[in-house]
């Protein structure tokens, strides 16, 4: 019996966990409440309330929240703030049909779990999995690919094209984005009554972000690239640190005598090609985790969300779609020198990966195998651009902080000019180098964009339901625009004989 293809398991895991996270989706309507009474921990199922209200009182002051039966992870969020002495102190009042029940000495407020969520741990595992390995790999990866360049000249002249070419691909994408949110105008064909329904969910949705930490200083920036101690780098997971040491200490090992760094390389090599051996092992289990992970995510989030934001996620959807097939596709035909179609061939297990991890950090290993491995690019280049790349291009999230910001302020009904959409532009492109590469960290760099326009950070609210799933999507982009960087800085000349005669024979 024929083998079914890793991809095709992979897309056969992601419908099935779609459709089981579809069929087991949580009753928005339903809480699971804990309270004590007396010495006894008491479970109680709240169903269909017309309202749900926090009295929150301290020393000074009684502070009251309320929210309606359609907020239920407005609610699990606003209780999550609580500390559990915080919450034996609340009081919670359940509102259904004009009659009021009293609870106090609260010890858990949660939503019933459904299947998908007890499976969801598989996924997370997988997820460790591919991110365990990343910083190694990309730390052996780096080093053996700066020192076999030889020359730091050419060092200098590959990663110079590498910085440009991810800037210019970043530009391009937010200005996709702002030509579709102007053009298509999303905010403004959402309904007067649907626009005061979100406008009066941000009274209520509290967007708690240290904006002081966002505020970008180009010069402290380039600083602190250095890192202080490399270890400490490691060990945090400061991408761009990392990248700085491990090319520093591959261009000084071709100073050093060949008697005493063959050894250095040939270690560094050997965990290199350790971690991408482990890549193939982890990935035997990338249809369990896939599966997992896409059931909880609709499970959670469902789809219900997206019709109030139809026309929003129609407009990201549209331009991740048009960044990834059109402009990459330009790069790797023109630049590249290699058929569009060998190359989303190649990478589509790491686009699969990409969606399901929605991290282009956890996603890298598999990245690397499928340009090495699927389209023969050489260990040189994948080793230096792909980490690079992982670290600063981040052109799917910037088309969607562009779409965003239109769509924010025409909720607000602000018109945003050509001078503040420029702003928008610079601001996107410099939030975007360094953006640590995990799950959510777009909204954070959305704070700054939305407040370098002056439109309020809050309306961040707005578009919470559904970032989940259109984070997903604009990490395909994000590992795409890796791999198309890859191909194009590499060429024919960086892909070996046979991968390339086969791509050029099929172009």
């Amino acid at each position: 019996m024929k083998k079914i293809p890793l991809h095709l398991q992979i897309v056969l895991a992601l419908i099935l966990g779609a459709l089981l996270g579809i069929f087991f989706s949580n009753d928005t309507k339903l809480l699971i409440l804990e309270y004590q009474n007396n010495k006894n921990i008491n479970s109680t199922e709240i169903r269909n309330w017309d309202s749900l209200k926090f009295i929150e009182v301290t020393l000074l002051t009684t502070n009251e929240v309320i929210y309606s039966n359609n907020d239920q992870s407005k609610i699990l969020k606003h209780f999550k703030k609580y500390s559990d002495l915080q919450a034996r102190n609340l009081k919670i009042i359940i509102i259904k049909k004009g009659i009021s029940k009293t609870y106090s000495n609260i010890v858990s407020l949660s939503k019933k779990k459904t299947i998908p969520n007890y499976i969801a741990p598989i996924g997370n595992i997988f997820i460790r999995l591919l991110s365990f390995i990343s910083i190694p790999l990309v730390l052996a990866s780096l080093i053996v690919g700066a020192s076999s360049l030889n020359d730091i000249k050419k060092i200098g002249k590959i990663g110079g094209k590498t910085f440009v070419l991810f800037m210019t691909t970043t530009v391009i994408a937010i200005t996709i984005g702002l030509f579709l949110a102007n053009v298509i105008a999303p905010g403004e064909r959402v309904s007067l009554a649907s626009k005061k329904q979100l406008l009066s969910d941000i009274q209520t949705e509290s967007v708690e972000i240290n904006t002081d930490a966002l505020k970008i200083d180009f010069v402290d920036f380039i600083v602190n690239i250095i890192p202080k101690n490399p270890i400490n780098a490691i060990t945090s997971g400061n991408m761009l640190q990392i990248v700085f040491f491990a090319v520093m200490f591959g261009i000084t090992l071709t100073f050093v005598d060949d008697k005493i760094s063959k050894p250095v390389i040939d270690f560094f090599d050997g965990t290199s090609q350790t971690m991408i051996k482990m890549v193939d092992i982890i990935m035997k289990l990338a249809p369990i985790g896939v599966f997992s992970l896409i059931a909880n995510t609709i499970s959670d989030f469902g789809f219900s969300i997206l019709q109030t934001l139809l026309w929003y996620c129609f407009v990201v959807v549209l331009g991740l779609f048009l960044h990834t097939t059109i402009v990459y596709g330009l790069i790797v035909k023109f630049i590249g020198k290699m058929n569009p179609l060998v190359f989303f061939r190649g990478i589509r297990n790491a686009q699969a990966i990409g969606f399901s991890t929605s991290s282009s950090a956890a996603t890298l290993p598999v990245t690397i195998d499928c340009l090495e491995n699927k389209l023969g690019v050489k260990k040189d280049f994948t080793s230096f651009v792909l980490p690079l790349g992982a670290t600063i291009n981040m052109d799917g999230t910037a088309l969607y902080q562009g779409i965003a910001t239109i769509f924010i302020a025409q909720i607000y009904g602000m018109d945003l000019s050509y001078v503040q959409q420029i702003s928008i532009v610079l601001t996107a492109v410099l939030a975007s180098i360094g953006t640590a590469p995990v799950p959510g960290v777009g909204l954070i760099m959305l704070v700054m964009i939305l407040q370098s326009v002056n439109v309020p950070a809050e309306g961040i609210a707005l578009i919470l339901g559904v970032d989940r799933i259109l984070d997903m999507l604009r990490t395909i982009t994000n590992v795409t625009g890796d791999a198309a960087v890859t191909v194009a800085i590499a060429g024919p000349e960086g892909r070996d004989d046979n991968f390339h005669h086969k791509a050029v024979f099929e172009g």
